[in-house]
């Protein structure tokens, strides 16, 4: 009995070496005397000893920093700018043979993708279209990741850095931009008004007493205020007499 001991204590070692458990979002890329023969799992998994390898791949989704780059776009500015990739591997077994890092792989071609790009537009479009700046870096990266089993979900710029310079110009412009809209919205107000007091001008030169009325409802509207004075309007026809000149006494 005591000569199987050591049999039984090296079986269950090989046990223990052969047994692997994987979690769900891993899969386990077996290579058996260095051929690979596919990607096991999730849950229990069974190897050979010595003669059986595996490699754990992650299928959760990654963030992926691509740091500052240096960006000189189409109409000559000198910009920096980062962004954040999000990936995923779809394909194990093409994320470990095909490529020998892939997320280093990966976040290369982020960097030069992301210089190509924006150095192909405008400094305007790169800040009031960043959505398709986005979507345009999102499709080159997709497809050529796509033979590594990567499968790049979102691309998203994070920070434009801008020089001073070009910030103080911009400024300048956005105050010039609010100057002329507040110049025009002025116009037009004035434009409204005189049109209104024209309108109101013919209508009192129709009927001459709606001015009496007008001068009846100013009294009301100081009448209601805290005030000492008191303002009696004088009729029109007064006006309308005294306007006419008056004869002098040695005229014939």
């Amino acid at each position: 009995m005591l000569g199987f001991a050591p049999i039984l204590v090296l079986i269950f070692i090989l046990l223990a070496m052969s047994v692997r458990v994987l979690n769900e979002y891993e899969r386990g890329v077996v290579f058996r005397l260095g051929r690979v023969i596919g990607a096991k799992g999730p849950g229990l998994i069974l190897l050979f000893p010595v003669i059986d390898k595996m490699v754990k791949v992650g299928l959760r989704t990654l963030t992926l920093d691509v740091p500052n780059q240096d960006v000189i776009t189409r109409d000559n500015v000198s910009v920096k700018v980062n962004a954040v990739v999000y990936l995923r591997v779809t394909d194990p077994v093409k994320a470990i043979i095909d490529v020998e890092d892939y997320l280093f792989a990966t976040s290369q071609l982020a960097q030069t993708t992301l210089r190509s790009v924006c150095g192909g537009v405008e400094l305007d479009e790169l800040l009031t279209h960043r959505e398709k700046v986005n979507s345009e870096i999102q499709s080159i990266l997709d497809e050529h990741t796509d033979p590594w089993g990567i499968k790049v979900g979102t691309v998203e710029l994070k920070y434009i850095d801008l020089p001073q310079e070009m910030q103080r110009a911009m400024a300048k412009q956005a105050e010039a931009e609010r100057e002329r809209r507040a110049k025009i919205i002025n116009a037009e107000g004035e434009f409204q008004a005189s049109t209104k007091l024209a309108e109101a001008a013919a209508i009192i030169g129709q009927h001459p007493e709606a001015m009496q009325l007008r001068y009846l409802q100013t009294m009301r509207e100081m009448a209601s205020e805290s005030s000492n004075a008191t303002v009696l309007p004088i009729p029109l026809d007064f006006f309308a007499q005294n306007w006419k000149s008056p004869k002098r006494s040695g005229d014939a």
